[in-house]
């Protein structure tokens, strides 16, 4: 069993904004993280999800994905988003980009999806929040294309 624990954050909302995911199989670890320059929190949330999915170099094992993101436990247990991408236009939510990029790694693997509350001392999403606040505050901020692409058509 392969564990993904995940977190994202943005300052403001849209603001510049990081993920932090940590990959945990057995005795090796694994930590992914990212900043942006302008995003938003669930953009973030979704994204560590699917960099840590895509960074599994054995999908045939089975993969727990511990976030305290509501809205993508929520979006995959409740199957929103199968019947999203089901619609013409993926039903016009939020984060298409994302939500397809994230389809296509999910089909390639099995995964499970476990919620915790965040901020609650769970350490491994305690670390990742710090991973996601540390890449959102640094320099080396990077665009977020599927975000700035959207606004700019506004």
């Amino acid at each position: 069993m392969i564990h993904l624990y995940t977190d994202g954050s943005s300052r403001g909302n849209p603001g510049p904004g990081g993920y932090g995911a940590i990959l945990r199989f057995g005795p090796h670890e694994k930590e992914l993280t990212q900043g942006f320059r302008l995003t938003t929190n669930n953009r973030m949330e979704l994204l560590a999800v699917i960099i840590g999915l895509e960074a599994v170099t054995r999908p045939e094992m089975p993969i727990t994905v511990v976030t305290d993101s509501k809205y993508v436990v929520d979006a995959v247990e409740k199957k929103w988003v199968f019947g999203w991408a089901n619609k013409p236009g993926f039903g016009k939510k939020a984060n298409e980009d994302l939500w397809r990029r994230f389809m296509k790694v999910y089909r390639q693997r099995t995964v499970r999806f476990q919620w915790v509350r965040g901020h609650n001392g769970h350490p491994e999403n305690e670390r990742c929040d710090q991973l996601a606040v540390w890449s959102a505050t640094q320099g080396k901020l990077l665009v977020d294309e599927g975000y700035e692409l959207i606004e700019q058509k506004r």
